[in-house]
């Protein structure tokens, strides 16, 4: 049988025959279609509606038709559900309603791992540690303890209320706290430091609305601690909002250089350039990458490249080079329709190939890069010869699956032991680090610094006591490993511990030390190279 591939007739044809459906009479016994070039998937919905043996709800069946038709057009087109549609949104806005604490599930409870600053959870005093288990009296322990569940329990609209009875460590009887639900800030840039004393660096975890904004803010700050250069870690960024990432790459530009166009059969070529009025055009600049970097964060790398404003390094970027447009629905369901496919300025289109209709060959791209070798040697990397394009100083780069970085990084796996690699593998890191600051947790809540607490657990032995708590649930320490394994133990140990305790700039401060990443870009930026030069005529 011939495979059926839907147009976008189809995909709107489709939408029509909901309304139409019910609004037809269910009496009707037979339907002779008659009119002129109707489409075949009208006629057959109509047919099933009217003659098929059992009872049917056509509602059902467009809602699982819906994200079919639109798989077969290409990864990114997707449908999203009305019960979905908000919390998919929730990402990229800059705030969104809750009681302000984000959680993990540990043995069937609850645990508040951070308290989020001005949210309504810290207005009335709950603390990180603290374990959740009843919500407006409803016991919230046990198997029934999901992610899915706590969410739907703890969510609610803005202004509304919701009592929580918390455990908390060191007190004999349960905690009660009255939370009105409220707007929770979402911050996109949540590390913004100086370097040695001289170089900014800026982790931008998306391209949500307030990002650029927040960009801004993390730069005027940065100048006036007499930065001397930037490091914008693009590292883990899923992309976002376009137009967001347009105007941080305006920042460092000129006047005249294209940022990106985008083209597709339905969408005119539309062509953005810098407007020559951004205040980073001559200050040094890397962007780090690697191969969660996508969409949105591959055209801020790709313009920089292509311009040769800056150095990229880091690991080849994820590969997509497809815009989408939302379109919502009177239902309050909505698509992600791909309109076009953008280009950086040396006009290549780094979307990596994909086959219409096999998500799940797309979804294992990164799987199978990691099993070539591609995280850890840039010779395993093919680049293909026919999709070789040129910077505006003639320096060699390539379309088709991502921006690859002018300096590569390899990921470093060998610091992991088999016994290190076990228990990270098991959560057994994690699990031990929450117990940790909760036990200390007096003790900890006085200090303000990496420093401190790397010196704090140190001297309270926290990698004996994660030693023992391993071997407990069954993973020894092997003698021949015990050297080397004591080594690595520290690293995540540690940021755990920071990050629960002081949050996420102390936590990426300590993490950056030995991060090869980001000390190759001070290297670079220390040696005066972060801008590229033109290749001799021998290269």
């Amino acid at each position: 049988m011939k495979k059926f591939t839907p147009t976008l007739l189809v995909l709107f044809t489709l939408i029509g025959v909901l309304a139409g459906l019910y609004i037809a009479s269910n009496k009707q016994q037979t339907i002779l279609i008659t009119t002129a070039g109707a489409n075949k998937v009208d006629e057959l919905m109509q047919l099933v509606h009217y003659n098929y043996v059992d009872s049917l709800s056509m509602e059902e069946i467009i809602e699982e038709t819906m994200p079919k038709i639109l798989n077969e057009l290409d990864p990114h087109s997707t449908y999203i559900p009305a019960s979905e549609l908000e919390a998919t949104n929730a990402d990229l806005a800059s705030s969104f309603s809750g009681i302000g604490i984000r959680f993990t599930i540990q043995e069937d409870t609850i645990n508040v791992s951070d308290v989020i600053r001005g949210g309504p959870s810290e207005e009335v005093g709950l603390m990180a540690g603290d374990c959740i288990v009843k919500v407006n009296d409803t016991l919230i322990v046990g198997d029934i303890c999901t992610e899915e569940y706590a969410m739907k329990k703890l969510k609610g609209p803005k202004g509304s209320n919701v009592k929580l009875s918390i455990k908390r460590y060191g007190e004999d009887e349960l905690l009660h706290f009255n939370i009105t639900r409220g707007d929770i800030p979402l911050e996109s840039i949540e590390a913004a430091y100086l370097i040695d004393g001289k170089w900014g660096y800026i982790q931008v975890e998306r391209f949500a609305e307030q990002t650029f904004t927040e960009f801004i803010i993390a730069v005027a700050k940065l100048l006036q601690d007499n930065c001397e250069g930037l490091i914008i870690d693009l590292r883990g960024n899923g992309g976002g909002y376009m137009g967001v990432a347009l105007q941080m790459a305006n920042e460092f530009l000129r006047k005249g250089d294209v940022i990106v166009y985008t083209e597709g059969v339905n969408s005119p070529r539309n062509t953005d350039y810098a407007n020559g009025r951004g205040n980073l055009q001559d200050i040094p600049l890397v962007v780090l990458t690697d191969e969660t970097s996508a969409s949105a964060s591959e055209i801020l790398a790709g313009t920089i490249q292509d311009n040769d404003r800056g150095t990229i390094i880091g690991r080849r970027t994820f590969g997509k080079g497809l815009v989408q447009r939302p379109f919502e629905f009177k239902d309050g369901s909505a698509v992600r329709l791909t309109i076009a496919r953008y280009y950086t300025p040396s006009g290549r289109c780094i979307q990596k190939p994909y086959t219409k209709g096999d998500d799940e060959e797309y979804a294992l791209d990164i799987v199978k890069r990691y099993e070539r070798g591609e995280f850890f040697s840039q010779d395993s990397i093919h680049l293909n010869d026919s999709l070789m394009y040129k910077t505006s100083i003639g320096r060699t780069v390539y379309g088709g699956g991502g921006i690859m970085p002018d300096i590569f990084v390899p990921s470093d796996s060998t610091k992991y032991t088999p016994y290190l690699s076990d228990v990270l593998r098991k959560r057994f890191v994690a699990v031990f680090t929450f117990k940790y600051c909760k036990k200390h947790r007096s003790d900890l809540n006085k200090l303000k610094t990496y420093e401190e607490i790397i010196a704090y657990t140190a001297a309270n032995s926290a990698i004996d006591e994660f030693i023992k708590f391993a071997a407990e649930k069954g993973v020894e320490l092997p003698a021949d490993q015990e050297r080397q394994s004591r080594l690595m133990l520290a690293r995540p140990l540690n940021s755990n511990i920071i990050y629960q305790i002081l949050g996420m700039l102390e936590h990426i401060k300590y993490v950056n030390l030995e991060d090869e990443t980001v000390l190759k870009a001070i290297e670079v930026l220390n040696n005066g190279s972060s801008l590229p030069y033109a290749p001799s005529d021998s290269e």
